[in-house]
């Protein structure tokens, strides 16, 4: 893809427009857009290329369990803006991001391959991972598009599992990396750092009186690693910049919130009001309380150490 494409960006499959059908599509929630996602994304472009027509995603906004069982939602690895842009960034002629309501969610599962893939989208081919399921309490599986579909001239691909170093590519594994504070581990089966992005909001002031200015970043992801100090990147205005990066808990009236500060180094601007990204790299050690000023200004040049060499890997 040499030249980015528009994607054209559609909420229910009921709007998209007759130029898109046709199509080879890739369907799944694709939280966090990995490596095992890459799998399916390519094969819908190579698809696409022998066939020489237009390729799209459908993916579910929000994350299916969120409506299902609320409870049990995991939080998820993308905002909803980063999905969309990273599936941009792969050169799709259209998005669906099917909302997913109650309603939806009772759709039976054959309706869903033959009304609304078949009839109201027109799509040409279908590709999915092996452990799709679909429609009412999920009882499609993908084995059963190609019992639905194939008859009428709509190929089915699976895809199996992906793995890396033995270890199977999956949204559940990445969330359960970043939650231990292995953002190390996240990375690998993201193919590129985890991120977190948001307005850098006023502090508590605490780092100006140790001399060391953080940046209070409020996060607009859901899933926030164990609590620490990480050695990451800050891009501030397409800038790319060390830093040390506290996640801990902020006393607020409800109880207790989630901080991420930034120090970000050999910088010494005011970021109240910027959009930061953090790019973490690699956690340093957990969180932890100092008995005097002193010890804690004496760990944060540690800290600040540890980092560069970190980072000069």
């Amino acid at each position: 893809m040499s030249t980015m494409k528009t994607m054209e960006v559609y909420e229910s499959f009921s709007e998209i427009s007759d130029s898109m059908r046709g199509a080879v599509v890739a369907i799944g929630s694709f939280d966090g857009l990995h490596l095992g996602h890459n799998a399916l994304f390519q094969r819908v472009h190579q698809i696409a290329q022998q066939e020489k027509c237009i390729t799209g995603v459908v993916t579910f906004d929000p994350h299916p369990v969120k409506v299902l069982a609320p409870t049990l939602a995991p939080p998820t690895i993308l905002s909803r803006s980063d999905k969309i842009a990273g599936i941009a960034q792969k050169g799709f002629d259209y998005l669906l991001m099917q909302a997913f309501t109650p309603d939806f969610a009772q759709m039976a599962p054959e309706d869903f391959a033959t009304e609304v893939l078949k009839d109201a989208m027109g799509v040409r081919a279908v590709v999915v991972g092996y452990d799709f399921s679909f429609g009412r309490k999920a009882a499609g599986k993908a084995k059963d598009l190609k019992v639905w579909l194939e008859p009428h001239g709509v190929s089915v691909h699976i895809i199996t599992a992906q793995s890396l170093d033995g270890l199977v590519m999956s949204s559940t594994k990445i969330r359960a990396f970043i939650l231990e504070g292995n953002v190390h581990g996240a990375c690998t089966l993201l193919g590129r750092p985890f991120r977190l992005s948001g307005p850098v909001v006023s502090g508590d002031q605490r780092g100006r009186s140790i001399g060391t200015r953080t940046a209070n970043v409020q996060p607009e992801q859901e899933l926030i690693p164990k609590r620490g100090v990480y050695a990451a990147h800050a891009i501030i205005d397409g800038k790319r910049l060390p830093a040390v990066i506290n996640v801990g808990l902020r006393p607020t009236f409800e109880g207790e919130g989630v901080r991420v500060e930034a120090h970000l180094l050999d910088f010494d601007a005011d970021l109240y009001g910027s959009e930061l990204v953090l790019e973490f790299v690699e956690r340093i050690r957990p969180e932890r309380k100092f008995p005097s000023k002193e010890a804690l200004v004496a760990q944060i040049q540690k800290d600040i150490a540890e980092t560069k060499k970190i980072l000069e890997k």
